[in-house]
């Protein structure tokens, strides 16, 4: 293959991983074009890019999922190459296709290697073939729900319903029992169908308490494939990786040897070139099975990078303009430690529903890497991935990059919207994790729901909160007066002031009352506690406080009279003063009324006015953020009004049904 150096590339995607190749891209010298949708006009990626070009409304299939109008885009930006980056058409060897034959160099894998490892039945029919191990399990062309009844038999419960087309954890449920089968495989091949355009499943024994490991495998088009370590990415959640490792804590190096020799074989097979990944599942036994081979880069290649001391994004350029990939597998060493964590738009104390909401405040921190695609300002809408931002950081040892991801996600700011930031600060605490010790269970284990609804501030956090109110209240007063702006450090009246203040969480009301003092000292009671605080330095949205003599650092943004952002040691809180806002609410459902929980397609309707239900009944199914969400009725009765219309958009807190409550209901 004769080298052909590229010049203007184009990115067919959005957020933070549109950024991340325009940050290595313009490094290089190349120039950069960025394809956005009308919901994206102001994203950050558009601003990154050289060029950008708008390819159509918010929804994805009328966007992003367009090839046509991607291809459109190249051609009117003068564009010589496309990177698909990852989701979205990456893994689409039709569009693979139309890209090589319109002359456009595509940044990945061919469209015969994709088409291979792009249904998990073919790919795993041929892994077979290849002598690669496999997870036992039916991968067959029937898929008639008798021939998926009589299989799920033979491999023996507990079993993996899959969508063959795709990944990401769209179209996968784990089935404990017979009885479970049919709404699984119903519910499986809807999801599969809407997020892959194919509701072909296949089905795999489930490993108990696994590892989920991956190499990333690097292949040129001179014959030379290589993998560059394994990933550990057990912590999930809804079968979607919340924190990936690198190397793996219980990789020896002697599976390491076994494990990449088998990634690099499955590469082979395919002749592979670009960057790509095979994923493997780890027992207890150090037995591994192939799992599914990823034709892109992947969202966890940080922690590869930081390890490996490689630009993944700059190889693949390489590779793509022919170039040999100039080193071997005897080259490789890997140095130290590299952890990532996923920030989601989500709340993980009502299940990890993903939200919506305008990003108020995005602050990384200075001391890891954070890579992210959005800004202050940002509307988070429903109609993408709900994650905003992988923040990675490196140690010599892995103890040392937990401490240090720990450190730099207190420090992380992030308001306006609901997210995982102290659930993330939780796993990386939780002794299994130090231990080293996590499966794809560790979540569900180590997580119970009560634990997730301890997502609610701590008193203590109450009373810097209140402290915080108070302090942009008098800064308010003070710039109003002056005409000024202002720190009204040390303010006092002629004698001290007790104000009242009232929060709501949790459906629960925290009343405090706040008495000021001089030199910056407060007074702070809740409940049948009281605290001293005192606030010290205060520089923009950071300030110093002693609350009983104790040092804690908060980072706060004051939105309106009474309504304030704080965070403490990595957990944001939304706090709503309701003596200055007592008619708002952020509840979408109260007795009958049932609401949207976040904006969505209504994809089905299961009920009518006049139909009888019962409380937790599914009267709908919504999907946003790439997941489909059961909406259920919250009381017995009967549907009184209705305002959902299968196939429609709808927007949160909108009301869909009305039931008028019956507890006789049968």
């Amino acid at each position: 293959m004769t080298v052909k150096a590229l010049k203007r590339i184009l990115v067919a995607n959005r957020g933070e991983i549109a950024c991340r190749v325009f940050k290595t891209a313009a490094e290089l010298g190349y120039e950069t074009v960025a394809v956005y949708s009308e919901a994206d006009a102001g994203a950050r990626h558009v601003g990154m890019a050289d060029t950008a070009v708008c390819i159509g409304a918010a929804p994805v299939a009328e966007s992003y999922l367009c090839a046509d109008k991607i291809l459109a885009a190249a051609k009117e930006s003068g564009a010589d190459a496309v990177h698909p980056g990852y989701g979205f058409l990456s893994e689409n060897a039709d569009f693979a296709r139309a890209c090589e034959d319109t002359g456009l160099v595509f940044i990945g894998p061919s469209a015969a290697s994709i088409d291979l490892m792009g249904n998990k039945a073919a790919a795993k029919r041929h892994m077979l073939d290849a002598g690669v191990p496999c997870v036992p399990g039916y991968q067959g062309s029937d898929q008639s729900e008798d021939t998926l009844l009589r299989e799920a038999s033979l491999i023996g419960f507990p079993v993996m319903v899959k969508a063959a087309a795709g990944g990401g954890g769209k179209g996968m449920r784990q089935v404990d029992r017979a009885a479970e089968l049919p709404n699984a495989l119903a519910a499986a091949r809807s999801e599969a169908l809407n997020a892959f355009g194919s509701d072909e499943l296949i089905l795999e024994k489930a490993i108990g308490e696994p590892r989920h490991v991956e190499f990333q495998v690097f292949g040129d088009a001179h014959g030379n494939i290589v993998h560059m370590g394994e990933r550990d990415c057990s912590v999930q959640r809804r079968h979607q990786k919340v924190i990936e490792e690198a190397p793996c804590p219980a990789v020896s190096r002697e599976l390491r040897t076994k494990m990449g020799e088998a990634a690099v074989n499955a590469a082979k097979s395919i002749d592979y070139r670009g960057a790509g990944t095979v994923e493997f599942l780890l027992d207890r036994s150090d037995n591994f099975y192939f799992l599914e081979m990823n034709t892109r880069l992947q969202v966890e290649h940080p922690v590869t990078e930081l390890i490996t001391g490689f630009d993944l994004v700059a190889l693949q350029l390489a590779v793509a303009e022919g170039r040999a990939l100039g080193f071997e597998q005897s080259d490789f060493e890997l140095e130290g430690h590299a952890i990532e964590v996923r920030l989601y738009a989500e709340d993980p104390t009502q299940q990890f529903l993903p939200v919506t909401g305008q990003i108020q405040a995005w602050k990384p921190s200075e001391t890891v890497r954070t890579d992210s695609g959005i800004n202050a300002g940002m509307d988070i809408t429903p109609f993408y991935d709900p994650m905003l931002a992988k923040v990675i950081a490196r140690g010599d040892t892995r103890e040392q990059a937990r401490l240090k991801l720990v450190g730099a996600l207190k420090e992380t700011v992030l308001f306006g919207t609901a997210g995982n930031q102290a659930f993330l600060i939780d796993c990386l605490e939780d002794p299994v994790f130090i231990a080293g010790q996590v499966t794809t269970g560790f979540i569900e284990s180590q997580f119970p729901e009560a634990r997730l609804n301890d997502y609610l501030p701590m008193p203590t956090e109450l009373a810097v909160a209140a402290v915080l109110d108070h302090f942009c209240s008098a800064e308010r007063a003070f710039a109003a007066s002056l005409g000024v702006s202002g720190h009204l450090r040390n303010w006092a009246s002629a004698s001290p002031l007790t104000t009242p203040v009232c929060y709501e969480f949790g459906g629960i009301e925290q009343n405090l009352f706040v008495k000021s003092g001089t030199k910056g000292l407060y007074e702070v009671s809740c409940g049948e506690e009281s605290f001293q605080v005192s606030l010290g330095d205060v520089q923009d949205d950071k300030a110093c406080l002693l609350v009983d003599g104790k040092k804690i650092k908060a980072f706060f943004t004051c939105i309106t009279e009474g309504e304030l952002y704080v965070a403490v040691e990595g957990r944001p809180f939304r706090y709503l003063n309701k003596i200055y806002a007592a008619s708002i609410s952020e509840d979408t459902a109260k007795g009958g009324t049932v609401a949207a929980p976040m904006h969505g397609l209504i994809l089905e309707v299961n009920a009518a006015v006049g139909t009888k239900v019962k409380t937790g009944d599914c009267l709908a199914v919504l999907e946003a953020m790439k997941m489909q969400h059961q909406i259920t009725a919250g009381v017995d009765g009967v549907i009184e009004a209705m305002f959902a219309t299968e196939g429609t958009q709808i927007a949160v807190d909108q009301v869909m049904f009305e039931i008028k409550e019956d507890e006789d209901v049968e």
